[in-house]
Formats: structure tokens, sequence, C-alpha cells
């Protein structure tokens, strides 16, 4: 098998290619509109590489017969890629792509009743930061995991749900506008990944010295490398859902604090201390 090879799709997606397509040409046309600079424009299409990688690529079929290959695939869909492509803030480039009557309609559309619901309920720090450790932790569950690697269409929807609150948390992360408009604190958004990776590493860690099998699914369908035990297998996934994750959350909480602090000695955000006694400094007398 050629290295090439690997890059041809293993469940070939239309609507999946479309909405690459439809990302990569509204970011290139808005990006030449806003001359957004080199770091941005690499980080937008490295991260949307990653994204197309894990979820059409011949990774997927690997991740459907590996447990340590699935837990690499949910890593980067969850942490790795929305992290580098949130980094490029491609939102104003995204808008700025479309025509001016989609931005037009897009922009009365956002000051209506239902969109607000929407952004009040979907943009929730809270509602985001518990679908970003759900989508992880549910999926895990054995019985659920059984089903989800039986069923493409469920399987299916797992992927998506896994990239979808990933994009929204570390959307959320790595914003660097002050409150408001932000809808987190900054000081949240530093302390959110010390909340989210908690429960993520107790349940690596779980896996990780489980002593029995308990993804038996993968030996069902047969696993890609026969030379991996299964033990050994579930040990590898539970590492890479406990290490890697935690080391890619630190990497956005210390980014989150770098906004923090940058925030903080804005002349926008600086405080002026109270005067003692209600009274102002005293005039000085003029000559």
């Amino acid at each position: 098998m050629s290295l090439l090879s690997l890059f041809d799709p293993w469940e070939p997606s239309f609507s999946l290619v479309a909405v690459f397509f439809i990302a990569a040409a509204l970011f290139a046309r808005g990006s030449r509109r806003l001359h957004l600079g080199l770091p941005r424009q690499a980080a937008f299409w490295t991260g949307l590489a990653l994204f197309y990688i894990a979820l059409h690529t011949r990774l997927d079929y690997y991740a459907e017969h590996q447990f340590f290959i699935h837990r690499i695939q949910h890593l980067v869909l969850h942490h790795l890629a929305p992290l580098i492509l949130m980094a490029a803030y491609p939102g104003s480039a995204l808008r700025a792509g479309l025509p001016l009557r989609w931005r037009i309609a897009l922009r009365r559309w956002q000051r209506g009743r239902s969109a607000r619901v929407i952004a009040a309920v979907m943009l929730n720090p809270a509602f985001i930061s518990t679908a970003f450790v759900v989508s992880v932790v549910f999926w895990l569950i054995p019985s659920v995991q059984f089903v989800a690697m039986l069923d493409w269409r469920i399987y299916r929807f797992m992927n998506w749900s896994v990239a979808a609150s990933g994009l929204l948390y570390w959307w959320m992360l790595l914003d660097h506008r002050p409150s408001p408009p932000s809808r987190a604190r900054p000081g949240l958004r530093v302390l959110s990944p010390v909340i989210t990776m908690t429960p993520q590493i107790l349940v690596g860690a779980i896996i990780t010295f489980s002593s029995h099998d308990l993804y038996p699914i993968f030996t069902i369908c047969g696993r890609a490398f026969t030379s991996v035990p299964a033990s050994l297998d579930q040990s590898l996934g539970g590492l890479i859902m406990w290490v890697p994750a935690g080391v890619l959350e630190a990497v956005g909480a210390m980014m989150a604090l770098r906004h923090l602090m940058r925030l903080s000695g804005s002349p926008r955000h600086a405080r002026t201390k109270p005067k003692s006694g209600g009274r102002g400094p005293k005039p000085m007398l003029q000559r």
C-alpha cells in the first residue's frame, strides 16, 4: 500500500466534501478581502486539513478496527484540529467571503428572536463546556460504543458531534474579546480547561487500568493490527485520552491566560482607584 493511498476516502461522503469545499471557498475569498496574515491562514488550512484526514481518509477504516486509532481520531476531531483552526479566528473571514446579499440576510436573521434564542442556548458557556465533555464520555460507554460502531449512521453522527462540540469549545476558549461582547469572562476561559479535563482524565485512567476488555466490538469486527493484544490496544487508547488531551487543554488554558493578561492591561479595562472619604485631591493653590 502506497502512502498516498492512505488519503483515499474509506467511506466517501458527498455532504462532507461539500462542507469542506464551502468552508475553504468562503475562507479563501474572505482572507483576500481582509488581507489576513500568513499565520492565521496557515492555522485555518492546517486545522481544516486535519479535519479532512480524520473524517474522510483511510484513517477512518483503522479507527473502526482499532481502539487506540479510534481515540487518535477523536483527539484530532475534539482537540487538535479545532484548537488550531479556531486559533485563526476564522469567523470574520468566513463572513467576509459571503456575497453581500447573504451577509445582509445573515445580519437580519441574527437580529431576529429565533436567532437570539438559539444563540442564548448554543453559545452559553455552561452548555458548551458540558457538551464538550459529554460528547467524549458518552460515546465511551461500552454499550453505546458497541452500537455506534455497528451502525454507520450513529457512527457518523458520533464523529460529527465530537467535531461540532470541539469547534464550539475552542471558539469560546480562544475568544480574544472582553466580556461583553464575549459570552464567557476571560477568567472563566482560563479556568474552563481545568474543569473539562478532569472527567476526561478520570475516564482515560479507568480505561487504561481496566483489567478486562471494555470494547469487545473491535475484536468482533476484527482488529486492523492483529499483533496488538486487546489489553494493550485499550491501554493505549486510554493513555491517548488521558495525556495528549490534557496537554492540549493546558495549551488552550495558557492561550486564554495570555488573552486575560492582554485585556487586563488594556486602557479600556483600567480601573481608577476609589478616592478616600469620597473627596478628591485638594487643588494646588495658584500663586
